[in-house]
């Protein structure tokens, strides 16, 4: 079965990596939730896409916060919740896909997904495959992906995809573009997932459904659950 990762909650349905968007994901049929993470300055784990975001404070004059230097309590005043918030809100019953914006970050994610009980379902994402050694060493419930463009492999696709085998990452993440019925055959081979990213309209998402791929990240949820479906 195809995982159906709402990517950043959906956000072309809601405002991305919010509380609201992620419980309508999961309510409208998707199976996984997408986000990103950073560090607080009190050590949680904030779902936001950038370090520094523009709010608009109770005055409505732009202010620029920076997630590294906000604690957990400010930054819910603008909607920016917390791994915590969202196991406690919407529970841990889908798949979860996490962008780790920092390397500190990822040691916290799973602190906290393991608290709640949820590692198994958590799928890490680092472009870094040295990181993500270190990861799979430290972590051996927790799922591994390897989120990079084909222009940044270093060596040939097959060569990476041995590596990625032989390190135990679980899957490989590149733009829908870029994949292929041979790149596709080739990383099933070596027993590594397929995840496709920007699967944005109904005929990519058919095209990747052709294709066999594992997981895609689709920003407008209920066209992906039909298509899927």
């Amino acid at each position: 079965m195809t995982i159906t990762f709402a990517h950043r909650g959906g956000r072309a349905d809601l405002a991305e990596n919010t509380l609201p968007a992620f419980g309508r994901a999961l309510a409208h049929g998707a199976t996984g939730l997408e986000t990103d993470a950073w560090c607080t300055g009190d050590k949680k784990v904030a779902l936001v896409h950038d370090q520094t975001r523009w709010v608009l404070r109770a005055s409505f004059i732009p202010w620029k916060i920076n997630i590294g230097k906000s604690s957990a309590q400010q930054l819910a005043r603008f909607e920016i919740p917390t791994l915590d918030d969202l196991y406690s809100t919407v529970g841990i019953d889908y798949e979860l896909s996490i962008d780790c914006k920092e390397p500190a970050v990822s040691d916290l994610i799973v602190e906290v997904a393991r608290r709640h009980g949820a590692s198994e379902r958590l799928w890490l994402c680092d472009h870094s495959t040295t990181r993500l050694k270190q990861l799979r060493k430290k972590f051996p419930e927790v799922n591994l992906v390897n989120s990079k463009p084909k222009r940044k492999v270093a060596s040939t696709m097959e060569r990476h995809a041995a590596d990625l085998s032989d390190a135990g990452i679980d899957a490989m993440n590149m733009h829908q573009s870029e994949w292929t019925p041979g790149l596709v055959t080739l990383f099933h081979r070596f027993k590594v997932k397929v995840f496709a990213w920007d699967v944005q309209e109904v005929r990519h998402l058919r095209a990747m459904l052709a294709l066999g791929v594992d997981a895609v990240y689709c920003d407008h949820v209920d066209r992906m659950v039909d298509v899927i479906a």
